[in-house]
Parts: structure tokens; sequence; C-alpha cells
């Protein structure tokens, strides 16, 4: 059985955590932008947390599902709709064969995630189901969505099948074609700007190898005033306007390998953050890197949005990373004991 796309929203590709391994031969990570709404949605149906879900960028798409399903929506409010009722985010929600699931125009965020118990079940390419549009392989044929496609789905594991029993069992109304959890992860949880934006986003940003390269006005410029995303930014990196970064010196660099939330900048003088489908190398000075912890942040921005950096050690960084995954392992923990305790 399988998911029917009726309308394919603005662009909405199917990705996991990404194509590990083959940087060397040129092959970017890719995956989701925003790793934790990703993982949540899956947790939520309880599927593994690499399991391919779809990512939607400003504007969803409908589907038709073809079979009982159990789905999760985290991440940007897209405004989903299921018939006529509004299906709330971060929850798991059993649906009948034959709904169809309707996004609109994000009203917050960028992106959200749909997550289908057992994962979109495309072929593994290079070890990995994330769709890498720029050189058209992986992920569902190799594309954003399109108008008829219809994706396959996995298994659902034991988890997702207790899960979806549960909800099913509660399913008393016939005038509902789905039954929501009564519990929910809450919107705490997850480390966005609180909408509407009245704050400019603040991201924690790590010194970079070249940092001393630029002029002491540039340095203090960096950390202090707020950068805007601008219109042309996407997947593979933000371009931001602010304050033109200059170097003190003109300086010749051999190119180096970089990674997501590394920030570069040209020589226009105006930082870029590069993002999942970031290329493998870069050659112009990097002034800072995002930490991890943060990429989620900066993933749900949209253009015109503005950010500020924090300067933070990568103590610091590794600690927060920390705390967050402590705090998605309990998680896990606590969807497993609910599952252990209703299932006697």
């Amino acid at each position: 059985m399988s998911v029917e796309v009726i309308s394919p929203g603005l662009f909405t590709t199917v990705q996991d955590l990404g194509r590990y391994g083959y940087q060397r031969h040129g092959v970017h990570v890719g995956g989701v932008m925003d790793t934790l709404a990703m993982r949540v949605a899956n947790l939520l149906v309880g599927n593994e947390p690499d399991a391919a879900v779809l990512e939607l960028t400003m504007k969803g798409p409908a589907l038709r599902f073809q079979q009982d399903v159990l789905v999760a929506v985290c991440g940007a409010d897209m405004q989903p709709v299921l018939g006529e009722c509004r299906l709330r985010r971060n929850r798991p929600v059993w649906v009948q064969s034959g709904s169809v699931l309707r996004f609109g125009h994000a009203r917050e965020g960028c992106r959200t995630y749909l997550a289908i118990a057992g994962g979109f079940d495309v072929p593994l390419v290079m070890n990995s189901r994330s769709t890498n549009v720029r050189a058209k392989f992986g992920g569902a044929w190799g594309r954003t969505l399109a108008e008829t496609d219809r994706l396959a789905l996995g298994k659902p594991g034991k988890k997702s099948v207790r899960l979806a029993r549960q909800l099913q069992d509660r399913s008393v109304n016939k005038a509902y074609s789905f039954c929501e959890s009564d519990w929910f992860v809450p919107r705490s949880f997850f480390p966005y700007p609180p909408y509407p934006q009245q704050k400019d986003a603040v991201v924690r940003v790590m010194p970079g190898a070249e940092l001393a390269f630029f002029t002491a006005k540039s340095r203090h410029d960096f950390w202090t005033t707020p950068y805007q995303i601008s219109a042309q930014s996407d997947r593979m990196g933000y371009r931001l306007h602010g304050p033109e970064l200059a170097l003190s010196k003109p300086v010749e660099l051999i190119s180096s390998a970089v990674s997501s939330g590394t920030i570069q900048v040209p020589p226009s003088g105006m930082p870029i953050v590069l993002l999942a489908d970031r290329q493998t190398v870069g050659g112009y000075p990097k002034i800072g890197h995002v930490a991890t912890v943060d990429l989620p942040i900066l993933a749900q921005l949209r253009p015109h949005d503005r950010v500020q950096f924090q300067q933070v050690t990568l103590r610091d960084a590794q600690q927060a990373w920390y705390e967050r995954e402590k705090a998605t392992a309990e998680l896990e923990t606590g969807i497993e004991l609910y599952l252990g305790g209703r299932s006697k």
C-alpha cells in the first residue's frame, strides 16, 4: 500500500538523517534540515530515528492514504487538516484508509516533518533514502514530489503497531476518520523562537579557524549585530545581510572540509551559513561554526527573519548537545514506558 500525492506543495522531499561516508567522493551528507523535529516525529510513531520522512518547505502537500496509518507531524505549523478537522502537531495520530491530509502555508517556521509508521520505503542509495535534488538521485526519483506520485511505506515495527492499536481502540466516534493521542510533546521541548517572533533568533556559534584574520570592527559586528536571512537562501546555505565583514589583509587559503553550520565569508563580505546540502569543501575564510544543537533553529528561519550570533566555546556547545540528547532519550524512554504500561 502507499501514499498518493494529490498536490505536491512547494518543495516536498523524502529525507532521512543523511548520507554519510561519501564526502571524499564529493557527495554531501544532505538529509533533513531540522534533525530534532524529524527525530521526534519518528519517535511518536514508533520508528527508528533514521526512518525516512517527508520534509515540507513553506507550503505543504495534499496526501491520500491508501491504508490505515499512524502519523506524526512536527516542526513548522502548516495548519494540517484531515477532512474538516485540524490535526494537532507533536503527537501520534491514527488515520483511516482513504483519508486526505492537507497542509497549508507555514503560519510559523519554515519546515514541517511528516513521519509515518514504517517510514517511506524508497530505495537506499549509498545507505540513505535522502533526496539529493541537485544530483538527481535518492529519495523519490531524485526530485521533489509531483502530482500523482505514489510512495510505498515500510512495515511498521512492534512499537508502531501497539501505538496504532491503542488509538484505533479509542476511535469510537465513526464521524471522524482519525484519532489523536491525549499526550503530546510540548512546544517548549523545541528551541524555536516564539511566534509571532518578537526578538531575533539567537544561535550559538564557536569561533572559526580564520576569525583572527578579520578586522577588529568586523569581529565586533559579527558578534553584536543581527543578520537577516536573504531570499537567496536554500538547503545548501543561508546568505546573510548585515554589516560587511572585512579581512585585515588579503589571504589565500587551501580549500578544506566544511560541515553543516560552517560560516564562510566570500569576497562580498556577507557571510554564508552552510547547511544540509552544502558542498564538501570550501576555500573562503571561516569566521565561525554554528553549534550543532542550534541548527534546528536555523532550519526553521525564513527569508527576512533575523539571527543574532552568540559566541560559545566548544565545551559549551558539547554540553548543550549533551543536554539535548539526554532530553530526547528521556522522551523515548517515556514513550516506551507508556506503551509497556498500557499494553499489559
